[in-house]
């Protein structure tokens, strides 16, 4: 078997693997949620709109993102125990943790998803500020610190200062790869949280921007950075069984906030931070509009441009399904990470 054919079976079988292990885990994961009532509280305080479409989802478990990073980290712990157990064997070849490769995107994971997992906590017992969770401030403290350790693990440890422009080349940016990289990161990952806002998106989003950087990531001979994505693809697919319409438990914080880092972090190890738009079409789409509400409450004397933001609960508000809008957005989604994949591509 040649190189390249074992590399695309690796990628597979451990997809594969992600999903029926997640599958096992979240009955499991399903009934402590219940079992402890850790349903999700819906806010109404200056959101009307917003209330009287999601009323119906209070008490919701959330924190189903858990079995997204719980089932990455128990494949790489298990298959990196493997390595060091039964060296050269058919096993350890599936192993997937390289310092250069994979061992940012997962403290990235765990550490930003240990956040999120407070956060939601905060939430669910209704502590803190207006209701429970930490304030936005606090939550942009928080996940800034670990942009910023994410950055200067690119610039110092992995000695990373370039940005590759799509048909135009790579250019040395030195120093400002810094707060390039803390901008992509932050900018993603409240972005992807944007967009947790009904059954399924979400997860349906991050699948495809996940599937695209796993064939960008192949393409770029990072294999185990590919196999990293395709086992959280396998996580989210059984996620998503899950999540669909009617949705047995959210996201949480602990899953978007999550993978929005990830994410980010993944588009910087490839040289596709800039194709990142189109890899995360809709949740930057969802971010904007947000901005878009907000500015114009507050200049324009409390009138707003959507019925309600992020743009998905504008469309719900018109009288579209919550099924449609989730369902075209994975659409549009779909597309423009192919989109981005094929400007990647073409323009090494």
């Amino acid at each position: 078997m040649d190189e390249i054919t074992f590399q695309v079976a690796r990628v597979l079988i451990l997809a594969f693997g992600a999903f029926a292990l997640s599958m096992l885990l979240t009955p499991w994961w399903a009934n402590i949620l219940y079992k402890y009532r850790l349903g999700k509280q819906i806010r109404t305080e200056g959101a009307p709109i917003f209330a009287s479409l999601h009323k119906n989802k209070e008490g919701t478990p959330t924190m189903g993102g858990v079995i997204v990073w719980l089932t990455v980290l128990i494949l790489i712990l298990i298959l990196g125990l493997i390595e060091k157990a039964m060296p050269g064997g058919v096993l350890a070849k599936f192993s997937f943790l390289s310092r250069p490769q994979t061992l940012l995107p997962l403290g990235a994971l765990i550490f930003s998803a240990l956040i999120g997992l407070g956060d939601d906590l905060l939430g669910i017992f209704r502590i803190g500020p207006n209701g429970g969770g930490l304030k936005m401030r606090h939550r942009l403290v928080l996940y800034a610190t670990v942009a910023v350790i994410a950055a200067l693990w690119f610039h110092f440890k992995l000695e990373w200062d370039v940005i590759k422009i799509p048909f135009l080349g790579a250019f040395n940016i030195n120093g400002w790869f810094i707060p390039f990289s803390i901008f992509v990161i932050i900018a993603t990952s409240f972005s992807v949280n944007e967009s947790d806002g009904l059954d399924g998106l979400a997860g349906g989003l991050m699948l495809t921007a996940f599937a695209g950087y796993g064939v960008i990531a192949f393409f770029e001979g990072r294999y185990d950075l590919a196999v990293f994505c395709a086992v959280i693809v396998g996580g989210l697919l059984s996620f998503l069984w899950f999540n669909i319409h009617p949705a047995r438990f959210f996201m949480g914080d602990t899953g978007a906030m999550a993978l929005g880092v990830t994410l980010a972090v993944i588009a910087l190890l490839t040289n596709a931070a800039l194709v990142l738009p189109f890899m995360a079409f809709v949740p930057m789409v969802e971010s904007i509009s947000v901005i878009i509400q907000v500015l114009s409450k507050k200049l324009r004397g409390g009138k707003k441009v959507f019925l309600s933001a992020p743009i998905h609960h504008h469309f719900q508000a018109r009288g579209w399904p919550e099924t449609k809008v989730t369902e075209r957005f994975w659409i549009i989604s779909s597309v423009m990470a192919v989109i981005g994949i094929v400007i990647q591509l073409l323009g090494r």
